[in-house]
């Protein structure tokens, strides 16, 4: 693999007419244009981090979609974003919820003679280190972040053209991973809807009672203001990306210094943590599952339960159905909005009653912790997937010690 041959991206095209394109210019397609079904339009939402999120869409017309057809992708197009989030690219699915797509202004679509390049094998490409970089080394930083001359920038990008069956090998083992990924985050995501699902139907009994939050709680604190740290030993600290769907995300946390942090601010397991500024993230809800030690900074709330109250998974679980509640909450001007100390402590919240949370306390606990544990072996794959990718990229590793890696993992 060390000598694969180097050539342009645009060699790699299709001979379909407009195969490597840019999205509309603005005055093609602008708000008006929306309408609430038909042919959806792909924004930076849809490509985050690399990942094609099939959800969320805008869309236009049919007609609208025909107007600008080179713009139409489909799947196995490799899109890239050239304005904003530069050097991300993301792939249209083999087999999507829609039968085309049509991108934004901020994108390039390229199309690939699948007789010679497999999309699959250029778009782990652009995700290695190697490829990112080839992207960025035409990025401009002035004003908004984007790539000069996109159209041209792409199409002279320089790839590795190894044969389609090593293409393929490297291909089979990446994709195993990503598929594992797939199944884990499915299981968690079924077993946090199952857990809502008996939450939801302990609460429909005639002996459930609404509560308010700060009635029941022992705790109801903002996080700190955070002085970073490098030092690996130190205290995670969790900031408001962490909190999504709820579950945190240790990803995009930081580290802050130990002994500055005291008491009440210190996590503990089955803690609320409720985003509480901002727009777009405030009123996210997540529990803290883990025996980590760790805090929170200033944007979010720690809810603590009282366990002689009220048992604290139940009630954690009780909050997570009210979050459409809470994200309405927020006060203040765009860009400052605000949840209130004394907003969430009111927060009316439906529980089961005491015997129906003793029952229903270990089924909620078993659920929760398969989810965990499929989290966990998420990051553990995504982990070893990364390390490979750029040694499988560069030739340093071959695909069958590769393979016997992932067998160990999948």
């Amino acid at each position: 693999m060390s000598e694969w041959n180097f050539v342009s991206y645009e060699s790699l095209s299709s001979t379909e007419k407009s195969s490597f394109s840019m999205g509309p210019f603005g005055s093609k397609i602008t708000k008006e244009n929306y309408v609430s079904d038909g042919i959806p339009v792909i924004r930076g939402v849809n490509l985050a981090q690399g990942i094609f999120v099939d959800d969320d869409f805008v869309f236009v017309t049919s007609e609208k979609a025909n107007e600008i057809r080179s713009a139409n992708v489909e799947p196995g197009d490799l899109i890239f974003t050239h304005r904003g989030t530069i050097g991300q690219v993301s792939m249209v699915p083999r087999h999507p919820r829609f039968d085309r797509y049509v991108i934004g202004s901020s994108q390039v679509k390229t199309r690939l003679d699948e007789n010679r390049a497999i999309p699959e094998f250029y778009y782990y490409w652009f995700r290695s280190p190697a490829g990112r970089h080839s992207i960025l080394a035409h990025a401009s930083t002035v004003g908004v972040p984007g790539i000069s001359t996109p159209l041209t920038s792409i199409r002279n990008l320089k790839v590795p053209h190894p044969k389609l069956s090593e293409q393929k090998a490297v291909v089979e083992v990446l994709g195993a991973m990503d598929e594992k990924i797939a199944v884990n985050e499915n299981i968690a995501a079924t077993s946090r809807q199952l857990a809502l699902t008996l939450f939801y139907k302990a609460i429909l009994e005639d002996d459930a009672v609404e509560v308010e939050v700060d009635s029941v709680s022992t705790t109801l604190i903002r996080g700190i203001a955070p002085k970073y740290s490098e030092c690996v030993d130190d205290l995670i600290v969790l900031n408001q990306k962490c909190i999504r769907d709820g579950r945190v995300n240790l990803a995009p946390s930081r580290l802050t210094f130990r002994e500055k942090v005291k008491g009440p601010k210190l996590l503990r397991r089955n803690d609320v943590l409720v985003n509480s500024t901002g727009v777009g993230t405030l009123g996210r809800v997540a529990r803290w599952t883990s025996d980590a030690v760790g805090t929170v900074d200033s944007h979010i709330t720690i809810v603590r339960f009282d366990e002689e109250v009220v048992d604290p998974v139940c009630a954690g679980f009780a909050v997570l159905r009210s979050q459409p509640e809470i994200e309405a909450m927020g006060e203040g001007s765009t860009g400052q909005t605000e949840l209130r100390r004394a907003q969430l402590g009111g927060l009316e919240i439906t529980l089961p009653s005491k015997t129906q949370q003793q029952h229903l306390r270990p089924r909620l606990d078993v659920l929760e912790e398969r989810a965990d544990q499929a989290l966990a072996e998420v990051l553990a794959l995504a982990a070893l997937r990364d390390t490979l990718l750029p040694q499988l990229m560069s030739g340093r590793l071959r695909v069958r010690d590769a393979e016997k890696i992932v067998e160990d993992h999948v």
